[in-house]
């Protein structure tokens, strides 16, 4: 595992700057908590204790830094509030609803806890997963996630569907006829695969539906491997090359930057030329760092951690990609996604990312085409496995890193490539290995040579869950 400095982006300017007692009752906290950029933190990461601008809210910092650092092995993990599902046998058997969105940080939390629960409750237990991002009721509202558009069918009503699940449960009335799963299947639907402007923005028409299902995962979905080949393709058959593999150097101090995905608290105050007293911290707004959702896989000016000349992810050196032959007819993944990369590095400790992305071939809209991430993860190899207690590598030995991306459900059309992108860092969404195997604060930073093998005894693959039933047009 990797730790994620998602703390210190929302710890920064929500809870430590905006909300904490200490910052509200001190102007002199707030003034130097406004003047601080959330991106020149992560820039000079590692945060270090009495460093960072969190030390003025120092109860904020020590509980940041107690998570950031905490080995896996202390009990701290084992908390209800944390391991939560660890206590499923002892919790009240109610109706309830697990409710998220494929776009959501807790995307997989929500749905391995539908089915944690499911399976230790008798009463009605429900999942609902749109194309949506974190941000409460509001993001049900939404008919976009990012520059991916889904159209006005993405919309639901948060609180007419509370107050049906509340009638039925708390007053009996027929107000609730909802099956087990309800989730959003992104794309395949009736809307254009076309560029349009809203406001300021122009989004990617992707579409999708609204489908059921009685379990999750869903028991028409296929476990399918495919596997990264030699010529850089992907393909549902093991490669038979005996020794084949890709190396490149991974630059702690030139991470691969994050573009979208299952973001949430990635913001920073806006800068502002108002005063304190004329402007409250806790009232004013924020810039998001990296964007929630699904974002064409290139950089732009704006990109946090970007440098000129902008352009798509897999240009860089240390990106490689594997990706399908253009598809004849569609496929639907839904369900959980599992990436096992067979690597290797010259460092001490090194990472290795996955993600899974829906790549559109070029258009008159997108003439260099569209690389719309859908999910990722990452796997730092003193923890692979995963294990909770660290065990060393030794350089240049062959191990198999396992990934679990969060879950999905999209309609790879007809003509699209499903792509697969590894690396070693995806900065900020989650912090960055130095490659030495120190503690969480050490700045010294190494660049690791790494290699990834797609060969016979070494097959590098994806596992994704496809629907049988699923259509050429996408419709189960």
């Amino acid at each position: 595992m990797s730790p994620d400095y998602v703390l210190i982006r929302w710890e920064l300017p929500t809870l430590g700057g905006g909300f904490s007692k200490r910052a509200l009752e001190n102007p002199d906290v707030q003034r130097t908590l406004a003047a601080v950029d959330t991106r020149d933190v992560l820039a000079s990461e590692p945060v270090v204790a009495g460093q960072s601008p969190l030390c003025h809210v120092p109860n904020y910092e020590e509980w940041l830094l107690d998570l950031a650092t905490t080995e896996g092995t202390d009990e701290l993990w084992d908390e209800r509030g944390i391991g939560f599902t660890r206590y499923t046998e002892e919790s009240a058997d109610v109706p309830t609803v697990y409710a998220g969105g494929w776009y959501d940080s807790y995307a997989k939390a929500t749905t391995d806890s539908f089915r944690a629960f499911e399976a230790a409750n008798d009463s009605d237990l429900y999942l609902i997963m749109g194309p949506w991002t974190h941000g409460g009721t509001d993001a049900w509202t939404k008919t976009h996630a990012g520059e991916g558009s889904f159209g006005p069918e993405a919309r639901v009503d948060f609180l007419e569907t509370q107050l049906a699940f509340f009638d039925r449960y708390l007053r009996d009335r027929d107000t609730w006829d909802r099956a087990p799963v309800s989730y959003f299947r992104m794309a395949g639907g009736e809307e254009p695969t076309a560029a349009t402007a809203t406001g300021s923005d122009q989004l990617l028409h992707h579409g999708g539906t609204w489908t059921t299902a009685t379990e999750w995962p869903l028991p028409d979905a296929e476990p399918t491997v495919y596997y990264a080949q030699p010529d850089g393709t992907l393909a549902p058959r093991e490669p038979t090359v005996e020794d084949s593999s890709t190396t490149y150097d991974f630059d702690p101090a030139d991470p691969v930057p994050t573009l979208g995905g299952n973001c949430s608290s990635y913001y920073t105050f806006e800068p502002r030329t108002e005063s304190i007293e004329e402007y409250p911290l806790a009232d004013r707004p924020t810039e998001s760092i990296t964007g929630r959702g699904g974002y064409d896989q290139r950089t732009r000016p704006d990109t946090f951690g970007a440098d000129p000349p902008y352009g798509p992810l897999e240009l860089r050196d240390d990106v490689v990609t594997f990706r399908t032959p253009p598809l004849e007819d569609s496929i639907e993944v839904a369900g959980p996604i599992s990436v096992r990369v067979y690597g290797s590095t010259d460092a001490a400790d090194t990472d290795f990312t996955a993600k899974l992305i829906d790549e559109y071939p070029p258009s008159e809209d997108y003439p260099g085409g569209f690389a719309l991430n859908l999910c990722d993860s990452i796997c730092r190899a003193r923890y692979r496995g995963p294990r909770r207690e660290p065990e060393p590598i030794e350089p240049g030995e062959v191990y198999a890193f396992n990934m679990e991306p969060y879950p999905t459900a999209n309609v790879f059309a007809a003509g699209h490539r499903i792509r697969l992108d590894v690396s070693s860092s995806n900065f900020p969404r989650y912090d960055v290995n130095h490659n030495t195997a120190a503690s969480a604060d050490e700045r010294e930073r190494v660049v690791a040579t790494n290699t990834i093998y797609h060969e016979r005894d070494n097959p590098t693959h994806v596992t994704l869950p496809i629907r049988l039933s699923c259509d050429s047009t996408g419709q189960g």
